[in-house]
């Protein structure tokens, strides 16, 4: 039985290489492009007849106010100034209210700036002055 397997292997390797290259692979022909179908040309004529018609349908429209550029910044505050802000946050979420960090001191501006001078001194005369520039390391 040895001599017969070992026959049989090699009359297909024996076959394998007389087959030709390209009778082992399969041969793709090149994929060929579809081209899109071709779009309808209106004719002037048509696109006239169908304006006043789009004239007609069509709401007027009304101008939507342009949304205001926004700007990045970033600052350095004290840290229990810092937590007054998370104090805030809490404070305004148990009045059913959700805001963020960024929405409270918008509103702080907004209030600073509908204060008279007077006023306005005298807050700005209870906030220490701080060193510019970023914390060093704790």
């Amino acid at each position: 039985m040895a001599t017969s397997t070992a026959a049989k292997a090699t009359v297909k390797s024996a076959a394998a290489k007389t087959r030709p290259v390209a009778a082992n692979r399969a041969v793709k022909s090149p994929a060929r492009k579809v081209a899109p179908a071709p779009k309808p040309v209106a004719t002037k004529a048509v696109a006239r007849a169908a304006a006043p018609a789009a004239k007609a349908v069509a709401a007027p429209k009304t101008k939507t106010p342009k949304k205001p550029k926004l700007v990045r910044d970033s600052f350095t505050m004290p840290k229990d100034e810092y937590q007054a802000i998370d104090g805030l946050k809490q404070r305004a979420n148990s009045l059913q209210r959700s805001v963020k960090k960024s929405e409270l001191l918008r509103a702080g501006i907004m209030a600073l700036s509908a204060m008279d001078d007077k006023n306005l001194v005298a807050i700005l005369a209870k906030v220490p002055a701080l060193k510019t520039g970023r914390p060093g390391r704790a």
